[in-house]
C-alpha cells in the first residue's frame, strides 16, 4: 500500500513539474489577440475595421388623429459607415418598424411591420468645392412627410462638408 503511494506521489509530482512555465515574466497585450488592425474581415484587405462606423438609434411615437384613432410606432435604425478612400465613402440606414398598437386594424399593422434598407448613400469628393452624392431612399407609405423635419435636404448629411453625423469634419 505505501509502494502504490510512493508511487502516485512520484508520477502526480513529474506531472507537476510539466507545467512550470519560464514565460511568467512576459507582459500580456490582450487587446492585439482581439483586434488587429492590419487583419481585415474583407478580402484582399479592402476595408478594415478602422474604415467601418456604426451607430444605432431607437424611437417611438404614438399618432392620434381627430377621428379617434391612433397609431403607436417603436423604430430601430442602424447605420453603418463603409469609408473607402479619403473621397469615397457609402453610408446605409437599415430600419425595423413595428407598430404594437394601432386602431385602424391588424392588416395596417402587417402592412408596415417590417424590416426596410431606409437610406443608401454614396459620397464622393470631386474636390475640395464640389461632391457628388448619389442616395436611394425607401420608407413605407405614410411615414416619409417631405415637410417636417425628415424631408429630404434635413436628413441628407453632406459627409464632406461638416454635416456628418458620424463626426468627421
Amino acid at each position: 500500500m505505501k509502494k502504490t503511494i510512493l508511487l502516485l506521489f512520484l508520477i502526480s509530482l513529474s506531472a507537476s513539474f510539466a507545467q512550470f512555465r519560464d514565460d511568467l515574466n512576459k507582459s500580456v497585450d490582450v487587446k492585439s489577440g482581439i483586434f488587429n488592425k492590419n487583419n481585415s474581415a474583407f478580402p484582399f484587405g479592402l476595408l478594415g475595421i478602422e474604415d467601418f462606423q456604426m451607430r444605432h438609434s431607437f424611437g417611438l411615437s404614438y399618432s392620434a388623429f381627430g377621428s379617434g384613432g391612433g397609431m403607436a410606432l417603436g423604430t430601430y435604425t442602424n447605420s453603418m459607415l463603409f469609408q473607402f478612400s479619403d473621397k469615397l465613402n457609402l453610408e446605409t440606414d437599415i430600419s425595423v418598424l413595428n407598430s404594437p398598437y394601432s386602431s385602424f386594424g391588424k392588416d395596417f399593422a402587417k402592412q408596415i411591420n417590417g424590416v426596410y434598407l431606409s437610406r443608401v448613400q454614396m459620397n464622393y469628393k470631386v474636390s475640395d468645392n464640389m461632391s457628388v452624392i448619389l442616395q436611394y431612399r425607401s420608407s413605407p407609405f405614410g411615414y416619409y412627410n417631405p415637410y417636417y423635419s425628415n424631408g429630404f435636404f434635413s436628413n441628407s448629411r453632406d459627409y464632406f462638408f461638416g454635416g456628418d453625423e458620424f463626426g468627421k469634419e
